[in-house]
């Protein structure tokens, strides 16, 4: 079952919780079925590839793994910091995400 969520592939998000908490990056894939996200530089993990044609070498990658969504925060363009995410109508009747704080529209 999808859900509506807070997040979507390109915003900056903090992290609450984990081994990456504090830190902020770029989510690059959301999957809403799962309640996860891939952030850029966050939670990395080894994964061990066999040589192909793309890997000719084959050897151990890094690369991030998925976080659940739970457990980051959308950041607020105007403060900066980590912020609650709310869904409101903007003056040309179209359904926007805002930072509750701020109240600024986050793009």
């Amino acid at each position: 079952m999808s859900t509506k969520l807070h997040i979507k592939k390109g915003d900056t998000v903090f992290v609450n919780t984990g081994e990456d908490k504090g830190k902020t990056g770029r989510v690059l894939e959301v999957m809403p079925n799962e309640q996860r996200a891939i952030v850029e530089g966050i939670k990395m993990v080894s994964k061990h590839t066999k040589p192909s044609a793309k890997n000719p070498q084959g050897g151990i990658i890094k690369q991030e793994a998925a976080i659940h969504i739970s457990n980051i925060q959308v950041v607020d363009p105007s403060k900066g910091g980590p912020a609650r995410i709310g869904r409101r109508l903007n003056d040309k009747g179209k359904l926007v995400r805002y930072a509750k704080k701020s109240g600024e529209e986050i793009k």
